[in-house]
């Protein structure tokens, strides 16, 4: 399988709305990161939805490698 590209190497920090749902890319080409545009299409990747639970601050994954995706655990500091 092919290697997301490294959009940075560290998590974006976004306030999320509780209830809404957001999707956050995969493929690390997106031009809106951390979430899709539609880069990935005609590749192996697909965008990931995260859905708001609570109005609060979360940490989506900016180097597309975290086990925990779409946020972030993390693995940034391995790469």
């Amino acid at each position: 399988m092919t290697e997301p590209r490294v959009a940075q190497k560290s998590p974006y920090a976004v306030e999320v709305e509780a209830g809404k749902s957001y999707w956050w890319c995969a493929c690390g080409n997106s031009k809106t990161q951390p979430f899709c545009d539609g880069s990935h299409k005609g590749s192996a990747f697909s965008p990931k939805q995260y859905q708001a639970e609570e109005s609060t601050t979360v940490y989506f994954c900016g180097c597309k490698h975290s086990a925990s995706s779409p946020l972030c655990d993390g693995s940034h500091k391995q790469l």
